[in-house]
């Protein structure tokens, strides 16, 4: 290059080095269903080296989601899905598919780690969860005693003559402090349950009673139910617990509404089933339970984690009632989900159980 000359312009990179720089997971697929290419990303993702896994089947690599491959070319998403194997270990990623364009067979897939924030029947046992668990266990065993002492002090201060205002601030607060440490053990008792063949209406009447004998006084409570329903398979206790708990946030939820309404709703969902985990069946879970009340929902900043522990769009709240109810579902072996349905909208918190035998 002689003085005052300009260097030429970079080529423009070519698809393959866009590919191989590309911060996500992707396979080539070819008409035959074989891997064709896989950029690093996908590489350190599965653990497996492009070489290895070129020219393998896919079903070989991993466990692709209902619909992949589809004939027609048709795109496929599925989230949180489990795609592990023994060549991988669990992995659970967001999965996406799309045919390319003029090129009748081929396909790429997207791969993408699932997120921390909590999605359906994603375990308890993940880092956040465990470190909330023990934080409030922590709190529970530390707090706990030294408020029996607080609050007998304040009663001895009572019978010597202090002021009744102030005695009755201390129980008054050392009662409300206790009561949420009362919530914090039941989020973190960890003793299984006990689930049996139950008939899913009692426990449903029970609760709507003790909702309108309290918290929901005033408000309409309907039933929409199947009334053939099987038994579920639940813990009595636990079941009621967390109905009671959904009918009261229900309520809560409807204190500026005109016309307040909650319905419970009951129906058999045929073939629904969720993962189960690498090597199992996936489960069915075809009793479902509605808790519908024509609030405002959640804030959209937070609907994503309504059962993380200690989250609430209340300004009062502990963000542990729905977290609880999340844990006994688990517990059950369930699920339960948080939705905004219908025309109008309504929010609605369902329960998906496995059917007593």
């Amino acid at each position: 290059m002689r003085p005052g000359d300009t260097a030429p312009p970079p080529e423009a990179p070519s698809y393959g080095e866009l590919f191989a720089g590309l911060p996500i997971a992707i396979l080539v697929i070819d008409p035959a269903g074989h891997v064709a290419n896989a950029n690093s990303e996908c590489e350190l993702l599965l653990n497996l080296s492009e070489r290895a896994m070129r020219g393998l089947p896919l079903a070989a690599i991993f466990t692709s989601p209902p619909g992949a491959g589809d004939e027609q070319g048709r795109a496929v998403s599925a989230f949180d899905f489990d795609i592990g194997t023994e060549r991988t270990g669990r992995l659970r990623v967001d999965y996406y598919e799309t045919p390319i364009a003029d090129r009748p067979g081929w396909r790429v897939i997207a791969l993408h780690p699932s997120g921390e924030s909590r999605r359906v029947g994603q375990s308890a046992e993940r880092g956040g969860a465990r470190a909330a668990i023990g934080a409030a266990a922590m709190l529970a065993h530390e707090i706990k005693n030294p408020l029996s002492g607080i609050r007998g002090a304040a009663q001895l201060l009572a019978g010597e003559g202090a002021g009744p205002e102030l005695t009755t601030l201390i129980t008054d607060e050392v009662d409300r402090i206790a009561a949420l440490i009362d919530k914090m053990q039941d989020f973190t008792d960890q003793r299984p349950l006990n689930p049996r063949a139950s008939n899913i209406y009692p426990l449903l009447d029970h609760a709507r009673r003790v909702a309108q004998a309290g918290f929901a006084q005033g408000i309409a409570i309907e039933e929409s139910f199947d009334p053939s329903l099987p038994p579920v398979l639940a813990d009595r206790d636990a079941l009621l617990q967390l109905l009671i708990n959904l009918l009261k946030n229900a309520a809560e939820a409807l204190d500026d509404v005109k016309a307040p309404r909650i319905l419970l709703r009951t129906a058999y969902r045929h073939g629904l089933a969720v993962d189960a985990g690498p090597g199992q069946a996936r489960r069915p879970l075809p009793i479902e339970l509605c808790v519908i009340d024509n609030g405002p929902g959640a804030p959209a900043d937070i609907a994503d984690h309504l059962f993380d522990p200690f989250v609430s769009g209340k300004p009062e709240g502990q963000g542990l009632g729905l977290a609880l109810v999340d844990k006994l579902v688990r517990d059950m072996g369930g699920v339960v989900q948080y939705a905004r349905e219908g025309a109008p909208e309504m929010t609605v918190f369902r329960i998906l159980l496995a059917r007593g035998e």
